[in-house]
This record gives structure tokens, C-alpha cells and sequence, in this order.
């Protein structure tokens, strides 16, 4: 109960940002005080009986992932093993944190009802921005990054010339986008927002993984204002999907929906009726997205080479948590390639597992046929953990908090179970070991196998 406020304080500050708002904030570390908050709260909520100490079915592989994380730094980059150690706390606390500190399904709807409102509010910004007129922003270095300043000034669908023409203030350079709100911009007109989701396609992923919540919503309770937050939910996300331009995006929101519509109406209905949503959506999507589609599929491909090699050349201890871009100009693009390069085979291993697990749990919880509340959000996790798993394909979301909240959510879930009934339990046995090492093996040979092909070598 009371690491309930810590715990939707930290998920607002990593989504939402204010800091980036608020100069008055801005010199606050506001997601580690939320951290602090949240740990402060759990640990009160042990002390005095509230939560149970009953660890979820992932956490021992979460502990000895975030160890071999630095075996790896200590072996290949021990200069920033206290850095990266550091750094990797934030999502891994995030997961420990999510997975415990959440024992009940009220407390379960409440987390979810954030992450969803979160959703709604980001995809109506990305809408508007999608709908915004170009113009010109002026490029500030700050501490280290570059920040787009809007003057004002209307410019043409890209063209930077016109920004650096009359009106152009001298020492600056310009670029020519969209104007959103709260001092918000595309990127070569794709809408995009801030902090981690200041990618286009992070930002398609991470609202689309939501869209499970507005469906529980309303299968909890079959109401108007329910159906039309639902109705909302899909049309704003799928029109920001859209608007981001990306391809991985659009294939998680068919993931999610498809996850859905073959549940409520059967495989061949729902084939059909998702269809019918989804093709115009993705057709619209390749020809908004045709420019430069191929010359980005071919960029990507060359991360997935390199991952690939890197792995191979180091199967071990890869190259450190961390590295990739040590070795090559661009991440891996890929989360279960970057995993294997960074890490190494054992670290992959460790890292599929965890995934493996955070499906194989509301699987499991919706087979056991629980009580209607454990099936509704049983299910919710279902798709969303299908649409992340897809879209990380594309991807380097590896550390990701997004994805570490969403896996810590299946640990919620099971703890909400077994609060109802305790008898209900996750294992992770030798068979399921076995499992994922296929699965690792499979997919490495198949992506291997693709590049080649796709670049002629």
C-alpha cells in the first residue's frame, strides 16, 4: 500500500518527463528520488505486514542477469563497470519494485489505469503534433545533447534552407518540423515526444503495449464510459502509430489487437475482423513510410550483421553491457541481438528467459481458469507482453524501463494470484531451459541466415 505512491510517482517521472517542462525542476534527479520513494514505501509495507516477502518466478534470473551484466563490464570495459552498474539499477529496481511492491488486483488496476491514462495523454499530444503545421527550430547544444527551439517561423515540410534564410539568428543551425505541444517537435516529420520516447518507434511501441489495459477496463465492466475510453484508446494510438512512421509499431498494434479479437471471437473471426482494422492502417503506413523505408531497412540490417558477428566473435562475455556502440556507429537495432553482442550467449540466455517467464506467467494464470478479475488482466498481459516481445525485434530496448515495468507487471499479477490463491505457482525448470535455448539458438541461425541474404553476402 504505501509503495503504491512511489511507484506511480517513478512511472510518471520516467514516462512523462516534467522535469523537461518545469525549469524549476530541472535540477532535481527526479527518478531517483521517486525510486527512493517507492523502495521507502515497500519496505514499510514489509515491516508492517502488508506485503508478504514472496518472491516472484523471475527474480532470481533478474539478479543474476544485472551480475553477469557486470561479469561482462568487468572483463571488457572494467573503466565503466561503476557507471554501467549504476545505470542498469534504475530499471532492475524498477522490476524488484513493480513485481512486489503490487500485491492485489486493486492495487494491479491502479498501476495499469496510470500507464493507460499515460497512454491516452501521450498519443493525443502525438496527434496533435501529427496535425501541426512545420516550422523552423533553432539547435541549442545542452549539456551534451541538442535541443530543437521552435522561433516561431512557418517553413516547407522539411526544408531546412528556408530556416537559415531571413530571420535566422547567425551560429545557429536549423531544422524544419513539426511543432507540437509543450515544446515538443517531430523528427524529419515523424512524431515523437521526449526523454526515453524521444524515438519515434520507442514511442509507437511503448503506447501500443497499453492499449491491453482500455480492453481490461472494459471486460471488468461492460459500460459506456468504458467502451468509449476503449474505442478512444485504439483510434488514438493506432493515428499516432501513424504519424511516427513506424513499421514495428504498426506491427505491435496489429499484435495486440490480433491477441484480443482472436480471443473473443475465435481464430477465423477474428483473422477477418482484425484485417479489415489493421491493413488499411499498415497500407497507410508503407505509403507514408516509402521515402526512405528501404534505405532504413538496409541500415537496420547492417546493425543486425554487425550484433550478430560480435556475438560470435565473443560467445563468452560479448562485448560489455553497453558496448555495441563502441564497435559500431548505430545500436544493434534489435533487443535479442543486442543481448547476445553485449553479453554473450549465457547473457542471452539469461535475458530470453526472463521474457520467456513474463509470458509463460499470465499464460499459466489464464489456463488455471481464475476468478474473473485474474483473467481479464491474465489476458491484458498476454497481448501486451506478445506486442513488446515483437516489437523489440526492431528495437534495443535490452535495459529498457518500459520493458522492465511491463515484466515486472507479470510478477503483480502472480503475487495478486496467489493472494487469492496461494497454491498457484510459476516454475522455471530444465524443459523450459531447454525451451529458451532453442529459441536462442533458432532465432540466431534464422537472423543470421536473413542478413546474408539481405545483403548479399
Amino acid at each position: 500500500m504505501f509503495a503504491v505512491p512511489g511507484l506511480l510517482a517513478l512511472i510518471f517521472v520516467d514516462y512523462m518527463r516534467p522535469q523537461e517542462y518545469f525549469s524549476a525542476l530541472a535540477a532535481l534527479p527526479l527518478l531517483h528520488l521517486a525510486t527512493a520513494f517507492a523502495v521507502f514505501g515497500f519496505i514499510l509495507d514489509l515491516r508492517l505486514g502488508v506485503s508478504r516477502p514472496d518472491p516472484a518466478p523471475h527474480l532470481f534470473l533478474v539478479a543474476m542477469f544485472y551480475l553477469w551484466c557486470l561479469a561482462t563490464d568487468a572483463v571488457r570495459a572494467p573503466d565503466v563497470l561503476v557507471a554501467r552498474g549504476s545505470t542498469l539499477l534504475i530499471p532492475i529496481a524498477i522490476y524488484v519494485l513493480v513485481a512486489h511492491g503490487i500485491q492485489n488486483f486493486r492495487m494491479l488496476q491502479v498501476v495499469c489505469g496510470l500507464l493507460l491514462a499515460i497512454c491516452v495523454a501521450l498519443s493525443t499530444l502525438g496527434v496533435i503534433q501529427g496535425f501541426s503545421p512545420y516550422g523552423c527550430h533553432k539547435v541549442v547544444p545542452s549539456e551534451g545533447v541538442s535541443v530543437f527551439v521552435s522561433d516561431g517561423r512557418p517553413c516547407d515540410d522539411g526544408i531546412r534552407t528556408v530556416c537559415e534564410d531571413e530571420g535566422a539568428e547567425p551560429g545557429y543551425d536549423y531544422v524544419c518540423e513539426k511543432v507540437g505541444l509543450f515544446g515538443t517537435q517531430s523528427d524529419h516529420g515523424r512524431v515523437r515526444y521526449r526523454g526515453t520516447l524521444q524515438d519515434p518507434n520507442e514511442l509507437s511501441l511503448a503506447l501500443c503495449i497499453a492499449i491491453p489495459f482500455a480492453f481490461a477496463f472494459f471486460d471488468r465492466r461492460h459500460t459506456l464510459m468504458r467502451l468509449i475510453l476503449l474505442v478512444l484508446t485504439c483510434g488514438l494510438v493506432g493515428l499516432c502509430a501513424y504519424f511516427t512512421q513506424s513499421r514495428g509499431g504498426q506491427m505491435v498494434f496489429c499484435a495486440v489487437l490480433g491477441v484480443h479479437l482472436m480471443k473473443r471471437l475465435g481464430l477465423r473471426r477474428g483473422l477477418i475482423v482484425g484485417a479489415a482494422i489493421v491493413l488499411p492502417l499498415l497500407a497507410l503506413g508503407a505509403l507514408g513510410d516509402r521515402a526512405g523505408g528501404e534505405s532504413s531497412t538496409m541500415e537496420r540490417t547492417e546493425c543486425w550483421w554487425v550484433g550478430l558477428h560480435l556475438a560470435y566473435a565473443s560467445p563468452l562475455f560479448g562485448v560489455g553491457s553497453g558496448q555495441f556502440t563502441e564497435h559500431h556507429y548505430l545500436t544493434a537495432h534489435n533487443s535479442y541481438i543486442l543481448s547476445a553482442a553485449e553479453l554473450g550467449l549465457p547473457g542471452m540466455l539469461l535475458w530470453t528467459s526472463i521474457m520467456y517467464l513474463s509470458l509463460k506467467i499470465p499464460l499459466q494464470a489464464i489456463r488455471a481458469r481464475l476468478a474473473p478479475v485474474g483473467s481479464s488482466w491474465a489476458l491484458a498481459l498476454v497481448a501486451s507482453m506478445i506486442g513488446l516481445l515483437v516489437g523489440i525485434l526492431f528495437l534495443s530496448y535490452t535495459y529498457k524501463d518500459v520493458l522492465w515495468i511491463y515484466v515486472g507487471l507479470t510478477g503483480a499479477l502472480y503475487q495478486a494470484i496467489r493472494r487469492h490463491d496461494p497454491s498457484f505457482t510459476v516454475t522455471f525448470g530444465a524443459r523450459d531451459l531447454g525451451l529458451v535455448a532453442l529459441f536462442d539458438v533458432a532465432l540466431l541461425i534464422t537472423l543470421t541466415g536473413y542478413t546474408g541474404l539481405k545483403l548479399g553476402w
